[in-house]
């Protein structure tokens, strides 16, 4: 258990350093907290002891430690109204009724990652809940369709295909063979059955069965894989923390797996929740601070990424503010 001092002076610590990120002295902290020099070293000492505070190499300050951000986080962290100039760009997006969903968070993650120097991500839905209802397609030319796959639960994903010399008779075989056969198979399994049930037959009905079979396969191939964007992987460049090339280069890498950043979507909390250095699976050196949406058609995962030395009450009023947006104004 801290005592009230030592709460004080690892909160002031910790909100220094991530303004500054320079390790903080007990000089630093005397006028704030009206104490000696000497006693607010033997508290920092304390808290060292506590694994509160690290002790840097290069000076007599202090650092928060992986755990001090989590004592912070947990017990210290006080809610924050965002500021009149965050909110009104986020505002002006929401508010503009031509965009749909999807535009509005990509647009969001932009400002958002513009105004804090931190990456965004977007995760899209699984699939696993949503069960094919029925595919069909429109010409739009001689060799152009479209491919629209609805599901039980509303969801309408369409993607356009080009064919070459295929006939309307084939393209309406095909469909009705899928229909017939793996209408109310999970969309995040209709892949498998079109590879081990569809395949191995369409031969006997249609003769461009090739070219249409991998077209259909694509198509619900990209459906059925989430949507991952992420915004502003250069913001990292901008941290301190980040001015060595291998370590850059390997957080790169790492923001670029998408099997890495679907890890982010484990957790199905509705809450706000973060993720400092070792509680993440992305980088022991970042902190992940992520939420769940759902609307009346859609979910996913809205995630903000940056150093341990992270702005936690702004990025987490942010999340908050986007998560109501997007399940109030745009169902």
């Amino acid at each position: 258990m801290l005592s009230e001092r030592q709460k004080k002076i690892l909160k002031l610590i910790v909100e220094s350093y991530i303004r500054q990120a320079k390790p903080v002295s007990s000089n630093q902290l005397c006028k704030k907290l009206k104490c000696s020099s000497a006693t607010i070293r033997s508290e920092m000492a304390t808290l060292e002891e506590l694994d509160l505070l690290e002790k840097t190499h290069t000076s007599s300050g202090r650092i928060p430690s992986e755990e001090g951000y989590r004592y912070y986080v947990d017990n210290l962290m006080e809610a924050k109204k965002m500021n009149g100039e965050d909110m009104l760009k986020l505002q002006i997006i929401f508010h503009n009724q031509t965009l749909e969903l999807n535009d509005c968070i990509a647009k969001s993650l932009q400002v958002i990652s513009d105004m804090t120097s931190y990456t965004a991500v977007v995760l899209g839905k699984t699939s696993h809940e949503n069960l094919l209802k029925e595919i069909s397609v429109v010409p739009l030319t001689s060799n152009q369709l479209i491919v629209i796959v609805v599901t039980d639960k509303g969801k309408v994903e369409h993607k356009t295909i080009t064919l070459e010399n295929v006939s309307m008779d084939d393209i309406k075989k095909t469909v009705d063979l899928i229909n017939n056969l793996i209408v109310g198979t999970p969309i995040d399994e209709v892949s498998t059955k079109l590879e081990f049930e569809i395949k191995p037959i369409i031969g006997k009905y249609v003769k461009q069965h090739q070219q249409l079979y991998d077209a259909i396969y694509h198509v619900f191939n990209d459906i059925t894989n989430p949507d991952i964007n992420v915004v502003g992987k250069t913001k990292f460049l901008e941290q301190p923390e980040f001015d060595n090339v291998e370590k850059i280069r390997k957080l790169f890498s790492k923001l670029s797996d998408d099997d890495l950043l679907k890890e982010i979507k484990s957790d199905e909390s509705n809450n706000i929740e973060v993720y400092i250095g070792s509680e993440n699976a992305i980088d022991d050196d970042v902190t992940i601070i992520k939420t769940n949406f759902r609307t009346n058609s859609d979910e996913g995962t809205l995630a903000i990424i940056g150093p341990k030395r992270m702005e936690y009450d702004r990025v987490v009023s942010i999340l908050e503010y986007l998560k109501e947006n997007i399940e109030g104004d745009k169902k």
